[in-house]
C-alpha cells in the first residue's frame, strides 16, 4: 500500500467515523482496533457484514469453503455466484485474466466488479462462482477497505451486497442487525449515515465494447447524453426485474441506481422513492410516464398510478422496442434493424417474445423476423425447468421419451411430471414464446450442463461458460423459414451429436448457429427495407460468443453494426428505451 494513502486512512479512521465491531446481537465485541480484528475473524472462516458507503456489504474469505457453505446456506443461494474484492491488481491477476481495458476498469475511480475469466490455475474456492468461467472481481474504493487487507492473509473476501432474498441492500445499522443477523457472526459499524442505497456496479468487456450489466455506484445518477431534445419531462418505470427508472429531460437521461427486481413490497416502495429522488434531485417535473407492455407487472401499476394522480399521460411500450429504441439513442441512429434478445417480454401478440428482429425508426418498430415459436409447458415453470423446454422442442422426435424418462430425477416430480409434460404438448396449447433464452436453457438441459435454474440466467451462463472451451465443430448454417429461424433443427442436431462430439463443442457451435441465425435474419431484413445499420441488444447480448459473432457475420455482409457501451443491454436499460419512446409520441 502507498504509505500516504496509508497515513491519510489512519488519520481518517481517528478524526472521522467512528469504527465498532459487534456480535450479531448488536453486543459490542472489546478490541482496540475494530478493523484488524474483523480482518482477523474473516481469515478464521466467520461471516461479516460489513457497512460501506452505499450500503451493506456481507463479507467471508475466499480461500476456505466452510463459510461460502453457510453463506449460500442462509442467503438461499444455492448456485448464484459471489462478488468478490481483492487486494490489488497483482492479486487479481493471480486468480484471473486480465487485459488492459478491464485493468483499467479496475482501477477507475468507479471501482465497479468487473467481470473477468478465471485462470486454469485458479487458486480461491470453486463455490465462489460454481459452474462459471468468469468471477466478478473489484478492487478496493473505502478506506476501510484498504484497512482490511493490511492485516487479513486473504488474497480477496467475498463483498456480497447485504440483503434478505428479493429485498433492497440494507443501509441503515438498526436495520442490518434485524435483517442481516441470522445470516452473519459479526458485524463492522460506522456512525455515518448512507444517504442514498447504492449497490456496486457491474461490467463486463466484450470485445472493445464496454457492457453495463449493473450501472449503479460510481456510474448512476450521471447523465447520458441524447441527441434529441426533449420537450418536458419523460419518466420510465423500468419492467418487473433487474429494475431502474429513467428521468429524460432536454438531451439528458438520469438513469437511477440498481432498484432490483419488483418482487416484494420493500423494492416497490423503494423504486418509488428513487423516483421521488431523481426527480428532486434534477429539478424535474413529470410530464409523462412511460411503462412495459406488460399488464401484471407491479411497474405498470405504478405507472398508472402516477399518471392518475397527477393527471399525466401513460405510454406502454413494447419491451424489445425499448431495448432497439435504447440502443439508437445511445448510438444516435435513427433507423435501425435490430436483434433483440432475452428471456422473456409481453408481445405485441400477448405471447412470450425473446428472440426478435425489429425494424426500428423514430417511435415506430415492426417485427420482421424471429426465433421459432414453442409452447412453455406449465408456463414460469418451464423457465424453472428447462428439461420442460427440451421435451417441447423435440416433441414427437424418435426417442425424445425414453430420454426424459432417463431424466425423471430432474424433474421435481419425476415420472409423473414427465407424463403431464408430454400430455400439455399432446394438446398443443398454452403460452408459446420465441424466447432466445429458452433455447440456450433447453441446449444447456440437453447437454446436462444445467438442469434447473435457481437464479436468473444461470442454465445460458453454464451454457457459456463450457462453450469458451470449445468449437464451432458441427457448423451448422442457419435454417431460414420465412422470417423464422429454426431452433427445433438446433435441437435436434445437438441431440444426435450429444454422444459422439466433445460437450464443449456442441455448447460452442448451438451459440454459433444462434448468432449466424439471428444475423442472417436481420441482414435478409434489412437488405429488403435498404437499412445499413444492425445493432444488437437484450440479455443475450451479454454473451461473448454470441455478440462478436454476430457483429462479425453483421460486417462482414457491409453492414455497420452497433452494440451498447453506455446503458446496460438487459433490462437495467428499460426504463431509459421506455422514455426514448415515450418522449416521441
Amino acid at each position: 500500500m502507498d504509505r500516504r494513502f496509508h497515513a491519510q486512512t489512519i488519520a481518517c479512521a481517528q478524526c472521522g467515523p467512528k469504527v465498532y465491531l459487534t456480535d450479531n446481537d448488536g453486543d459490542p465485541v472489546r478490541s482496540d482496533d475494530p478493523i484488524r480484528e474483523a480482518s482477523r475473524l474473516l481469515d478464521e472462516g466467520y461471516i461479516l457484514a460489513i457497512k460501506g458507503n452505499g450500503g451493506f456489504h456481507i463479507a467471508s474469505a475466499t480461500t476456505r469453503d466452510d463459510p461460502i457453505v453457510r453463506l449460500r446456506r442462509t442467503k438461499h443461494r444455492a448456485q448464484k455466484p459471489f462478488a468478490i474484492m481483492a487486494r490489488d491488481l497483482e492479486t487479481v491477476k493471480s486468480f484471473a485474466y486480465v487485459n488492459s481495458k478491464e485493468a483499467e476498469l479496475l482501477e477507475s475511480y468507479v471501482k465497479p466488479i468487473v467481470l473477468l475469466r478465471k485462470r486454469e490455475e485458479f487458486c480461491l474456492s470453486d463455490l465462489i462462482a460454481p459452474g462459471l468461467f468468469n468471477i466478478g472481481v473489484m478492487l478496493p474504493y473505502t478506506g476501510l477497505h484498504f484497512m482490511l487487507f493490511e492485516h487479513t492473509k486473504e488474497p480477496a473476501f467475498i463483498m456480497t451486497s447485504g440483503n434478505p432474498p428479493d429485498e433492497p441492500i440494507a443501509t441503515g445499522n438498526s436495520e442490518a442487525l434485524k435483517k442481516l443477523g441470522p445470516e452473519v457472526d459479526f458485524f463492522l459499524f460506522h456512525d455515518r449515515e448512507i444517504a442514498q442505497r447504492c449497490d456496486d456496479s457491474v461490467v463486463r468487456v466484450v470485445g472493445k465494447n464496454t457492457m453495463m450489466i449493473r450501472r449503479s455506484r460510481g456510474y448512476a445518477p450521471a447523465p447520458i447524453y441524447v441527441e434529441a431534445k426533449v420537450d418536458g419531462c419523460v419518466l420510465g418505470v423500468g419492467g418487473e426485474l433487474n429494475v431502474t427508472c429513467c428521468l429524460l429531460t432536454q438531451k439528458k437521461a438520469f438513469l437511477s441506481q440498481h432498484i432490483g427486481d419488483i418482487e416484494t413490497p420493500d423494492t416497490l416502495q423503494f423504486l418509488k422513492r428513487t423516483i421521488r429522488h431523481l426527480s428532486k434531485l434534477t429539478r424535474s417535473e413529470i410530464t409523462r410516464v412511460a411503462c412495459d407492455l406488460h399488464p401484471g407487472f407491479q411497474t405498470t401499476r405504478l405507472a398508472f398510478e402516477i399518471g392518475e394522480k397527477n393527471e399525466l399521460p401513460v405510454i406502454k411500450v413494447q419491451h424489445h422496442h425499448a431495448h432497439i429504441a435504447k440502443l439508437m439513442a445511445e448510438n444516435n441512429v435513427d433507423e435501425v434493424v435490430g436483434i433483440a434478445c432475452d428471456g422473456f417480454g409481453y408481445g405485441q401478440d400477448g405471447k412470450a417474445w425473446g428472440g426478435e428482429i425489429l425494424h426500428c425508426s423514430s417511435n415506430r418498430y415492426e417485427r420482421i423476423g424471429h426465433l421459432q415459436e414453442h409452447l412453455m409447458p406449465g408456463g414460469d415453470l418451464a423457465t424453472k425447468y428447462p428439461l420442460r423446454m427440451v421435451a417441447s422442442i423435440l416433441y414427437g422426435y424418435e426417442g425424445i421419451g425414453d430420454w426424459l424418462g432417463s431424466k425423471a430425477a430432474y424433474f421435481p416430480h419425476a415420472e409423473k411430471e414427465i407424463e403431464i409434460v408430454l400430455a400439455e404438448l399432446e394438446r398443443e396449447k398454452g403460452l408459446c414464446t420465441s424466447s432466445c433464452g429458452r433455447v440456450l436453457d433447453s441446449v444447456s438441459a440437453l447437454l446436462g450442463i444445467c438442469y434447473s435454474r435457481t437464479y436468473e440466467g444461470e442454465p445460458a451462463m453454464k451454457l457459456e461458460s463450457v462453450a469458451a472451451y470449445g468449437k464451432d465443430t458441427l457448423k451448422l448454417q442457419p435454417r431460414i423459414l420465412g422470417e423464422m429461424l429454426d431452433t427445433r433443427f438446433l435441437l435436434e442436431e445437438i441431440y444426435r451429436g450429444r454422444d459422439g462430439v466433445p460437450v464443449a463443442d456442441l455448447a460452442c457451435s448451438a451459440q454459433s448457429y444462434l448468432a449466424r441465425g439471428l444475423a442472417e435474419l436481420a441482414i435478409l431484413g434489412a437488405e429488403k427495407l435498404g437499412v445499413r445499420t444492425i445493432g444488437f441488444s437484450g440479455g443475450v447480448a451479454y454473451n461473448e460468443q454470441i455478440a462478436l459473432t454476430i457483429g462479425d457475420y453483421v460486417q462482414e455482409r457491409g453492414f455497420r453494426f452497433i452494440m451498447h457501451n453506455r446503458v446496460p443491454p438487459g433490462d437495467a436499460g428499460i426504463s431509459f428505451g421506455q422514455a426514448i419512446v415515450a418522449s416521441k409520441s
